[in-house]
């Protein structure tokens, strides 16, 4: 059976020093800037930036887009709404007035009939006087 063993002070140590040097050789081998594929990392990295700056673009000139055209969607809206108001209202109106008309009508119509109703009244009044042929005083 293996037994676990573990690492002392200096072997720790000693894989730090390591891990230390590794990293500072693989510093040292980086390559110059002026490298061709340094050069060429550099511009695939530029074109797809440039790329990504290019959909952002256009993105937000198909977002101005939509919402100019929801612009006017809602202001189409708002225009029939606005017609569907002012014929409702001149409908209201014309009811009113056909209801008022109605009215001034029917007024009328009672007026005449107590009008008539007066002077059938009155008829038989002075009928009434001229049969008795009396008239009294006041």
């Amino acid at each position: 059976m293996a037994i676990y063993k573990e690492k002392d002070f200096n072997e720790r140590r000693g894989a730090a020093n390591e891990a230390k040097k590794a990293l500072l050789e693989r510093f040292k081998s980086k390559p110059a800037a002026d490298d061709p594929e340094t050069v060429a990392r550099q511009e695939e990295r530029k074109a797809i930036l440039e790329a990504r700056e290019k959909r952002a673009r256009e993105k937000e000139v198909a977002k101005q887009e939509r919402l100019a055209r929801e612009a006017a969607e809602q202001a189409e809206k708002a225009r029939l709404a606005e017609e569907a108001r002012v014929e409702a209202e001149a409908a209201a109106k014309a009811e009113a007035e056909a209801s008022a008309a109605e009215e001034s009508e029917r007024v009328a119509r009672y007026l005449a009939e107590e009008a008539e109703r007066k002077a059938k009244r009155d008829a038989r009044y002075a009928a009434r006087k001229t049969r008795s042929g009396t008239r009294r005083t006041a």
